[in-house]
């Protein structure tokens, strides 16, 4: 795969995702993607869906991970 890659946004706003990006990243349709702005830029990142995210924190200590007085 290249590393760059281009798409042009069409009249209705859309771009579609070149075919060698989507096969390299497994993305398949109906992903869900995050716009993060960085600078003149956006980074889009695909929202992990939340049945794989099951059991990621698996035997994670639960005490002293946050300061209470940061919470307000």
């Amino acid at each position: 795969m290249k590393m760059s890659q281009t798409a042009t946004l069409s009249s209705k706003f859309q771009i579609s995702i070149p075919k060698a990006i989507r096969t390299a990243q497994h993305w398949e349709a109906g992903l869900t993607f995050a716009f993060i702005p960085k600078g003149t830029g956006v980074l889009l990142v695909p929202v992990p869906r939340r049945e794989t995210l099951a059991g990621m924190a698996k035997g994670a200590s639960t005490t002293n991970y946050r300061d209470p007085s940061d919470r307000f």
